[in-house]
Parts: C-alpha cells; sequence; structure tokens
C-alpha cells in the first residue's frame, strides 16, 4: 500500500447501497502486520453500516482487539456483504468476547434506531462504543438536481441516524465510553459534485464539537474520523465508470486509500489506553491532503496582518 499511481479497473454499480463483493479489486479490510493489543477487551462496540467498506474493517479490527462487535446493514441490499462480515468477525473475535451480531435497519428514522439499540441491550446490556458510520452519497452536476426527497434521504442516512442512535444509545453509556463519528475531508476541502453529502459531513464534525462538550462532564468521549478517498462500495456506485478508475489519483500519495488504513484511528479513539485525553477532536486519514492546515496558516496569518492577533 506504498505510495504510487495506481487505478482501479473501469466499474460502476447501478444501485446504492453498493456491495463490496462486486467490487474489482474488493477493498482490503485486514492487514497481516497488524498487530491486536487487547485494546478494546471486554467492550461492547456497534458500528453502523459495519458491513463493508471502512465499517467492516472497523468491525474486524474492533473484534481482533477483543471488542465484541454488533453491526447494522441494509436488508435486501447488503445481505450477502454483512453474512461475510459476520463471519470473519466471528474468525477473528478473541476467546472472552461474545458472539457477534449483525442487524438490519434503515437506521434514517428514529423509531428503527430505537429498535436497534433495544435489541443491543437486550443481548448485550450496555453500549461500551458507537461509531456513527452508516453513509450514502450521489453526484450532481448542479445544486437544482437536488430535489427535497434525495435530500432528505441524504441527510436522513448521514447526520439524522447519527442523531438518533447516539440520543438512544446513549441511556446505556457509562464513563469510559466512546463515540466516534465518520466524517469525511469533504467537510472541510469541499467537493463541487457531492454537494448534499458534503454538507451532511460539514453537519457531522459540528455535531462531533458540540457533542463533545455536553457529555465531556459525564467523562464519555466523542471524536471523529475524516476518511479522505478510500476504495469503498461508496465509490463504484456514486461516481461513473472513468472516475472510479481514477479514484484516488489527486491526493500527494496518487492512490486511494484501503479501509485497513483508516480503520486504526477508530481503534485509537476507541481505546481509553491511547485517547483518554482526547474528546471533540477528528483523525484526518487522507493521503496527506494538508489543504485544511494551510487554510488555517493563511487565516491565522491574514488576522496578524489585520492587528487581530498579536
Amino acid at each position: 500500500m506504498a505510495s504510487g499511481g495506481q487505478k482501479f479497473p473501469s466499474q460502476k454499480q447501478d444501485t446504492q447501497p453498493g456491495k463490496e463483493h462486486a467490487m474489482n479489486p474488493t477493498p482490503q479490510f485486514t492487514c497481516p502486520d497488524y498487530k491486536p493489543a487487547n485494546k478494546l477487551q471486554g467492550k461492547i462496540a456497534v458500528v453502523t453500516g459495519g458491513d463493508s467498506g471502512i465499517g467492516r474493517a472497523v468491525c474486524n479490527l474492533f473484534a481482533l482487539e477483543g471488542a465484541t462487535v454488533i453491526f447494522t446493514y441494509v436488508k435486501g441490499h447488503e445481505d450477502k456483504d454483512a453474512r461475510d462480515t459476520l463471519d470473519m468477525i466471528k474468525m477473528a473475535k478473541t476467546a472472552d468476547a461474545k458472539d457477534p451480531m449483525a442487524i438490519p435497519a434503515d437506521l434514517g428514522f428514529d423509531e428503527n434506531c430505537k429498535r436497534v439499540v433495544d435489541e443491543i441491550i437486550n443481548a448485550y446490556g450496555r453500549i461500551d462504543i458507537l461509531v456513527n458510520n452508516a453513509a450514502e452519497q450521489y453526484e450532481c452536476g448542479s445544486v437544482e438536481e437536488i430535489d427535497e426527497p434525495r435530500l432528505e434521504r441524504v441527510f436522513r442516512t448521514n447526520i439524522f441516524s447519527y442523531f438518533f442512535m447516539t440520543r438512544h444509545a446513549l441511556k446505556h453509556m457509562k464513563e469510559g465510553s466512546s463515540i466516534i463519528n465518520t466524517t469525511s475531508v469533504n467537510a472541510y476541502k469541499g467537493h463541487k459534485t457531492l454537494i448534499d453529502y458534503t454538507s451532511t459531513k460539514g453537519a457531522i464534525v459540528a455535531f462531533t464539537r458540540a457533542l463533545s462538550l455536553q457529555l465531556v462532564s459525564k467523562g464519555i468521549r466523542v471524536n471523529g474520523v475524516a476518511p479522505g478517498p478510500i476504495w469503498t462500495p461508496l465509490i463504484p456506485s456514486s461516481f461513473k465508470e472513468e472516475e472510479t478508475a481514477q479514484f484516488g489519483a489527486d491526493v500527494p500519495m496518487k492512490r486511494a486509500g484501503q479501509p485497513v488504513e483508516v480503520a486504526p484511528s477508530f481503534v485509537f479513539l476507541a481505546s481509553n489506553q491511547c485517547s483518554s485525553y482526547i474528546t471533540g477532536q477528528v483523525l484526518h486519514p487522507n493521503g496527506d491532503n494538508i489543504l485544511m492546515l494551510l487554510c488555517y496558516v493563511i487565516l491565522f496569518y491574514t488576522l496578524y496582518c489585520m492587528g487581530f492577533l498579536t
């Protein structure tokens, strides 16, 4: 997974959610060089959209680190990916972890999120780690193409579900628990053909920062991960064939990242051994895209020149 001009075969999936098993090549969700160290031993972890892509890689590493893993998926669209992921977690889980669970649900609606949380609590009794990760995206050439049903659909999946899952899970979380939200590099630099998706990712950053302030007194940490271009089912199910073939080539590393290169960020933020003094922050595994840092430097220099900073 070194730097280089990787190019994917041209491919297109006509429906969302995308299917990992239909991708060529399939995303890398694990790495033989990863060394687990029981960072999440005894924890109950919930990952939304955990059947594929980044979610699958997170589920796998969480299981390797000793957590009992529960994930959600979309019934009728992601069944095979969900079965494959469930089998992988069973293989990866440690001896003292409980059996994993896959729960089908459309998380864009509050009652569905409550049902998911209730099912988890009935089976495991608590939630220690919540990863809000489910997402969908669609291209558009103009904001005029985004009608109300599509806007509502994208916001329901990408940000409403984060609110709904969090508000129901919090009743069963205690001091030392962790919430991790998946946002995107697009929240910081924008994306001209993913306007509604990008807007939800910006909302997730704000949600993460505000929620961290609300929950810090309870000892519950809230952080985010903002991946750059990562090879997941969102890509062939969102972009045109020629765009998919060149996906990731515009970052300094000249390639797309793999889910397994993002998942350790979630392990780090979930583990109190590693990140007990970190909350309200966002990690950026994005292929060396430093645009936001440059923006901050320019902003502070401008404020200094105008006399606002001394």
